[in-house]
């Protein structure tokens, strides 16, 4: 009888034991070079500390999916990865949860604007003007040469989306970058970035993935490319390809949760040590993202600051997107977009 006593409570400690070694999390990202950071500076860290596994799955920022989810209380994802934009909007629209910042550390420590309502800024990024330098007889500087297929020939690639590729095209025809936001707000100024993108039209190879312009640039399918910079970053070491940063445009990808999540305690826990200054160091290390968390910073290289998109001489001609005007306009935008991209 003692014996079968001490094997139930055994057993029974075991079953108390085993769901805090057996749950998983679910974290979406958007793939890639990126994801592969994610993997050595969060993931498996976060894995060997707590001893709950993340089970990691890419998707392209499709918000219908995550919208889909949580009007149907079928909420997979735990974590998602999302830009800023898209946070804001979802966290107006109630597909995100709420968070307590101070859970996540003292926002003096990061960058402004990286701790938001409903989510977690882990990096920051630019989408740049990227180029093949095998391909081309000289250097471009600036969106107007990546509209001058006459000086520059060959294919361009860009984002199928409305989001950059406006105020690229705006760019492209004479507005400075301080001003792009004050004239996309017009239906001018909307009209005028549509006929600059009508110019360029017959040359775009449009792209969807992040992972996908260093391919297109490498095989030469397109010569330049407006590319995520850390993307290009991590084929630098074997390829030709530069970056210009003037007129790029800087965000933050943040980690959210889904409405209606499960484990949602774990997933805050995931999100305070992914930010954490010695995970940020190793992110920045093997993706040139900046980190949201500038304590981190004092840990790189020199050297490695360098092809960051927050250091001083890399962002001063730089904007910051305009998370409010993409909140306000994204969704009409984007439709005016898919059915001028639709057309021959």
């Amino acid at each position: 009888m003692m014996k079968s006593l001490k094997l139930a409570a055994l057993a029974a400690g075991v079953a108390c034991a085993m769901p805090a070694l057996a749950v998983d999390l679910t974290a979406i990202s958007f793939g890639g070079a990126s994801k592969d950071a994610q993997a050595k500076a969060f993931y498996e860290p976060f894995e060997k500390a707590t001893g709950n596994k993340i089970l990691a799955g890419e998707y392209n920022g499709e918000m219908a999916r995550i919208k889909a989810m949580v009007d149907t209380n079928s909420v997979s994802w735990n974590l998602v990865e999302v830009e800023s934009p898209e946070l804001a909007r979802g966290c107006d629209e109630g597909l995100f949860e709420t968070l307590d910042p101070a859970q996540f550390g003292d926002q003096s420590n990061f960058v402004k604007g990286a701790i938001q309502p409903c989510g977690v800024g882990f990096f920051v990024w630019s989408t740049v003007l990227a180029y093949n330098a095998d391909k081309l007889a000289k250097a471009p500087t600036g969106w107007a040469d990546f509209w001058d297929v006459k000086q520059f020939p060959g294919k361009r690639g860009l984002r199928k989306g409305a989001k950059y590729t406006l105020e690229f095209a705006l760019m492209a025809d004479g507005v400075a970058p301080t001003d792009v936001y004050s004239v996309l707000a017009t239906r001018d100024g909307v009209d005028r970035a549509f006929r600059k993108l009508d110019e360029l039209k017959p040359h775009i190879q449009w792209w969807e993935a992040g992972a996908q312009p260093p391919q297109y640039l490498v095989s030469g399918d397109v010569v330049m490319s407006s590319a995520y910079n850390g993307r290009i970053a991590a084929v630098q070491a074997e390829s030709n390809l530069q970056v210009v940063w003037t007129g790029g445009i800087y965000d933050f990808d943040s980690w959210a949760i889904p409405r209606g999540a499960k484990n949602q305690e774990l997933a805050k826990e995931f999100i305070a040590f992914s930010v954490q200054p010695e995970a940020q160091k190793v992110f920045s290390e093997n993706i040139a993202y900046g980190p949201a968390n500038k304590q981190a910073i004092e840990l790189l290289a020199p050297e490695r600051l360098t092809v960051m998109p927050t250091t001083p001489d890399n962002i001063k001609d730089q904007v910051a997107i305009d998370v409010v005007f993409w909140a306000d306009y994204g969704e009409q935008l984007e439709q005016r977009f898919n059915a001028w991209a639709a057309r021959n």
